[in-house]
């Protein structure tokens, strides 16, 4: 497993959960973006600021992010070694997407600082869904370029859910551990 590994795809595609487990599984340090990027109170982080936090993780030796901004974009593929790319039809991204933001609505889960989703920023110009349709295109083109540029870092693109279970299935004992099921192993 290579040690710098930018977790990308689709809005809703499932990166935060992805780069968990690459990083549960490898020991290598996994950084959530959305907390270097919004502070309490859902206020963005200066892009400035941005920059030079992204540059400081960058500049380490091993790290899982899970995206990277348009904004400091260069700064990750710089270092990146391996991409895995979560390039999943609408259909699947945008219904996870949004049960999962109605979820943490309902139950008020904090999110990335202490933020939370409610019910009137979902439904808001700024929602997470509407960006979803917003840069939905751009990411999936942005992925496919990748895989086919030889001067990209490796690119893993994964169309369907059942192809990243599979991956993680062929990966180390210690991956496989983490996705099996918790609870009493019987007799």
């Amino acid at each position: 497993m290579p040690d710098r590994i930018l977790v990308y795809g689709v809005t809703g595609s499932g990166k935060t959960w992805l780069a968990e487990r690459i990083s549960a599984a490898t020991g290598i340090p996994w950084h959530s973006i959305d907390d270097l990027t919004w502070e309490p109170g859902w206020m963005p982080v200066p892009e400035d600021e941005q920059r030079r936090r992204v540059a400081r993780i960058c500049a380490e030796e091993r790290w899982v992010l899970d995206t990277a901004y348009g904004a400091w974009l260069d700064l990750a593929l710089a270092r990146t070694e391996l991409i895995v790319a979560l390039d999943f039809p609408r259909r699947h991204s945008l219904s996870r997407l949004i049960r999962r933001s109605v979820a943490r609505a309902v139950d008020g889960r904090p999110i990335c600082n202490g933020n939370h989703e409610t019910f009137r920023h979902l439904l808001s110009r700024d929602s997470i869904v509407v960006w979803h349709f917003r840069s939905f295109r751009r990411k999936s083109e942005r992925m496919r370029s990748w895989e086919n540029d030889p001067a990209a870092p490796t690119v893993l693109r994964f169309t369907s859910p059942p192809q990243v279970e599979q991956w993680l299935a062929e990966r180390p004992l210690r991956l496989r551990e983490l996705l099996e099921p918790v609870g009493d192993p019987g007799p």
